[in-house]
């Protein structure tokens, strides 16, 4: 007589296991709502809630809490939505990986950058590996620091160069470069074009922000020095892409960080004035991040090779921007 198997058991599991299943509830993990997600997959509502219920059914466990104005993964659905993100990283690699089996094409990159990432000894990199490689392809999508890592840790992006607050011990880290943070106002601002100021003169005005601007997030030291500089504690408007950032500081709506080798060219052009204080700005380093589970096809690897390499060969001292 054949055992009945354990209807949890990961041999079963992994036999019965529909991956439309898996992807339906990624979609759910990001979203806010059952009807979020529905929009999102454009799917009605009952097939998505049929999902989620079919999926529950075959791990055995109750994946998100769903009660009026509450919605928010269970501890399982955390581990499922994490080890989810990475199969489907390793099926949208698939037809990467098998066109550069059979085509002259060296491969593509996709990387994940933040917003504010100015860096020449990147920039070198980049066309260096385009000169050797020119039938190599590159997409650059532009996300919040947390996304990029998010979209490597998917697997769904070769590398990121981000900012980093929670290192995630199934990824990799390597400095690229070091910046730093000063506080200005735009043509519209009280202070603008105003010399010998003190942080008593910033004190109670209105500012502007990164949505990271926070002591529990990667732009803690910005946080700190708004705080010094006794700034009204209420932010008026945030983005996380530094344009935006930018776009308001020169507008008026309030003074704002940026990093100083960023802010150069609009302070020689007039659209930018910095404020105390000067002696004490905001060190932020950015890091390169991968993944170094990912299969990487010969364009990834080339490309992430050699600018690990060259960080390696450049000192701190070369790779800091003020």
């Amino acid at each position: 007589m054949q055992p009945i198997e354990d209807r949890n058991s990961p041999e079963r599991i992994m036999r019965e296991m529909d991956w439309n299943l898996l992807r339906t509830f990624v979609v759910l993990a990001q979203s806010t709502s059952v009807t979020d997600a529905a929009h999102r997959l454009r799917l009605t509502q009952p097939s998505v809630s049929t999902a989620l219920k079919r999926l529950e059914d075959r791990v055995g466990k109750r994946l998100i809490h769903r009660a009026p104005g509450h919605f928010a993964l269970t501890e399982a659905g955390e581990v499922l939505y994490r080890e989810a993100l990475d199969i489907q990283g390793s099926i949208l690699r698939l037809s990467t990986l098998m066109r550069d089996m059979t085509d002259e094409v060296t491969g593509h990159v996709r990387l994940s950058l933040a917003s504010h990432v100015i860096c020449p000894l990147f920039d070198q990199v980049l066309a260096e590996f385009h000169v050797e490689n020119p039938r190599a392809t590159l997409a650059i999508e532009v996300h919040s620091s947390a996304q990029a890592i998010e979209t490597v840790s998917a697997r769904s992006a070769s590398f990121a160069i981000c900012l980093v607050h929670q290192r995630n011990p199934k990824l990799e880290y390597m400095r690229l470069y070091r910046e730093f943070f000063g506080l200005f106002c735009g043509p519209r601002h009280a202070l603008f074009g105003q010399r010998d100021l003190t942080r008593a003169d910033l004190a109670g005005r209105s500012a502007v922000s990164f949505e990271t601007d926070r002591l529990q997030d990667a732009l803690k030291p910005v946080t700190l020095m708004r705080a010094q500089a006794e700034l009204g504690d209420q932010i008026i408007a945030t983005s996380s892409h530094l344009e935006e950032v930018r776009r308001m500081i020169i507008a008026g709506l309030g003074v704002g960080p940026l990093p100083l080798h960023v802010a150069a060219r609009d302070v020689r052009d007039g659209l930018l004035w910095q404020l105390p204080p000067y002696d004490q700005t905001a060190a932020v380093d950015v890091h390169v991040v991968w993944n170094p589970r990912a299969v990487l096809n010969r364009a990834e690897q080339s490309l992430l090779d050699r600018l690990l390499a060259r960080i390696d060969a450049t000192p701190i001292e070369e790779r800091t921007y003020r």
